[in-house]
């Protein structure tokens, strides 16, 4: 059965979590499916970048400002079936990325933007456990939940990774990548949780990353505004590396065709390392 949450969980800084995110939500929305990604990256608020137009209501205005009413008066927004957390909505914080025009399924981002002093109090463990129940209500609306998760020492970090159903390490497919995946399940497991399978992004053909359970190559595409770059019209070999991890991350099988005949040859096991070939 497939998960339907999973915490991308940075090794290191830089290892290109929110970008994967991003393009695993959409390969996923391109096969039919409806996805959110919501940000566990308080302090590099990149998920943001994705987004388009003012954010008006971030993720961490959902975990520390109390949006019930205290006048008595009815509050309408609370009257439907809409997920909620203490009288704060999700529907509130989601901003569908440009790409879902071109996707058969639904992409929504939650990122977090916010001043210094709101993010602080949206680190604390009472922010913690509502960014949990959080996870639980968008479960409940969506297909599957990313969480862009950084390296695990803060609250809302432990709290994606142990919300979630299934924890996915990146790491930078070099040494530094290969020495971090050590210290992160050393941490994960502190808190807890464990790790069910590791992602090498910015794979070369040949990398030492050999716990590796998919890998994925760099994207041609340097630009945001062209992410993602593996749907709706995949080009290269990237998109069907990025569907082979998506199927791994969430124990799916993704209905997806890719046209170009030099695609269908395509090998994810190719951009493993000999040892696990």
């Amino acid at each position: 059965m497939a998960h339907s949450t999973a915490a991308l969980v940075g090794a290191t800084g830089g290892a290109g979590t929110t970008r994967l995110a991003v393009e695993l939500g959409a390969t996923l929305a391109r096969d039919g499916r409806e996805i959110a990604v919501l940000d566990a990256a308080f302090a590099t608020e990149g998920l943001a970048r994705h987004a388009t137009g003012r954010i008006d209501t971030d993720l961490t205005e959902l975990l520390v400002e109390d949006r019930s009413v205290d006048d008595g008066r009815p509050d309408d927004r609370l009257s439907d079936d809409r997920p909620s957390v203490d009288g704060r909505l999700l529907s509130d914080g989601l901003r569908e990325h440009p790409a879902t025009a071109d996707l058969a399924g639904r992409l929504e981002l939650c990122p977090a933007y916010a001043p210094f002093e709101r993010m602080a109090r949206a680190k604390t463990a009472d922010a913690a456990q509502r960014f949990e129940a959080l996870v639980a209500e968008a479960a409940e609306s969506f297909d599957h939940v990313l969480l862009d998760t950084p390296p695990v020492a803060a609250n809302q970090s432990v709290a994606a990774v142990t919300a979630a159903e299934k924890v996915a390490v990146v790491a930078p497919a070099d040494d530094r990548g290969v020495d971090a995946i050590q210290r992160t399940r050393g941490r994960i497991a502190d808190v807890g949780a464990s790790v069910d399978c590791i992602l090498a992004n910015l794979a070369a053909p040949e990398h030492p990353v050999e716990s590796a359970d998919a890998a994925i190559p760099e994207s041609e595409v340097a630009s945001l505004e062209e992410v993602p770059a593996s749907a709706p019209d995949p080009g290269s070999t990237f998109a069907p590396a990025v569907a082979h991890a998506a199927e791994v991350v969430f124990d799916a099988d993704l209905g997806l065709e890719f046209e170009d005949p030099g695609l269908l040859d395509f090998d994810a096991d190719e951009l493993l390392p000999d040892a696990l070939s």
